[in-house]
């Protein structure tokens, strides 16, 4: 009011000036509100018509929830007020579901931490097919090959993975005795279970390609594992008793093959030396024996002389006696250089 009466000089203002006094402020007013409802509405297209889509990641662009489009790594425009929606993918990353434990911090130069609680039993504990319990953990990895099919073709993708994974699992498990899977059937449990796994997925048209299946850790249930140990003991002193006893019969049975073959071939040998020999005596008896019909006194004769001479040759002495063998003979040495003696036959 002093406004108004220093204006008109101290007479208060008539109706009409208050009234255009109001309406020229709310003018002003005006102005500014459609100054500031321009801003944020140029805000708010600018906030809602671009997103970014990281490295790793595939956007999928949906207009009034049709997809029109996906969209690489970078800077991307769409139309604003969510006329269009943007959805992330990390499909250039290797995704991972646990089954029978959890991951609570893995830090690069650190150790791995899980959930101590055991609170994921359920899904590891499973039946052989011996009727035993064991506790199987693994963690299956895949990547998310096409991200339309992975949204839209099944509901609740990673749901339905875990779902498929630990149902196929279970079958493999079951298929098999205890002590396979608890030793050598592990690789092929795991192998198994990526083929149907990922057959199954594909039917479903998923949108997933599996990576690779592993068990991380098989074990029976902690209330059976001392039993199982000395099961487990006794099998192993089996097999290194079975394994001993082999490689004493690999030591051992061509050792007595050797023997065997050089006894052999030694008999073979002399049998040979034999028959030839024998051949030879009867050769040279039947051209003795021709001689002999023709001539058989200088045959005898001969035959006498090389006799005698051969036993003579290897004798060391000469006693020469008379018929009687009463008269006193002379002994001639037949060793060299030995004097010739005589002695009286007693």
């Amino acid at each position: 009011m002093n406004e108004w009466n220093q204006a008109s000089g101290g007479s208060p203002p008539t109706f009409e000036e208050v009234a255009a006094k109001i309406r020229q402020q709310f003018n002003a007013f005006k102005g500014r509100s459609v100054l500031i409802i321009a801003a944020l509405a140029v805000v708010v297209v600018f906030w809602t018509a671009w997103f970014t889509v990281q490295p790793e990641e595939t956007g999928i662009v949906q207009r009034f929830g049709k997809v029109v489009r996906t969209a690489g790594p970078g800077l991307h425009f769409k139309l604003p007020f969510g006329i269009e929606t943007a959805r992330m993918l990390p499909t250039a990353r290797v995704l991972k579901e646990e089954f029978g434990f959890r991951t609570v911090a893995s830090t690069p130069g650190e150790k791995t931490r899980y959930d101590p609680s055991g609170a994921y039993k359920d899904e590891s504990l499973m039946l052989t097919g011996d009727l035993n319990v064991i506790d199987v953990q693994w963690i299956i990895q895949y990547r998310i090959e096409d991200p339309i099919r992975f949204l839209f073709h099944v509901r609740e993708t990673p749901k339905t993975i875990r779902d498929i994974t630990e149902a196929v699992m279970r079958r493999a498990v079951g298929n098999r005795i205890g002590s396979e899977v608890l030793t050598t059937g592990r690789v092929d449990v795991a192998s198994e279970a990526k083929i149907e796994i990922q057959k199954i997925l594909t039917e479903y048209e998923s949108g997933v390609r599996l990576v690779t299946i592993e068990l991380q850790d098989v074990t029976p249930p902690d209330t059976v594992k001392p039993a199982f140990n000395e099961v487990n003991e006794s099998r192993q002193d089996k097999e290194r008793t079975i394994n001993r006893a082999e490689e004493q019969a690999n030591r051992e049975i061509p050792k007595a093959r050797g023997v065997a073959e050089q006894s052999i071939s030694e008999a073979e040998g002399y049998a040979l030396e034999r028959v030839n020999r024998a051949q030879g005596e009867a050769t040279r008896f039947e051209s003795i024996l021709k001689q002999y019909l023709g001539a058989p006194q200088v045959t005898r004769r001969r035959l006498y002389l090389e006799a005698m001479t051969g036993l003579l040759a290897d004798m060391k002495g000469l006693y020469i006696v008379d018929q009687d063998q009463q008269a006193m003979v002379p002994w001639v040495s037949m060793e060299s250089g030995a004097q010739p003696s005589v002695q009286r036959r007693q």
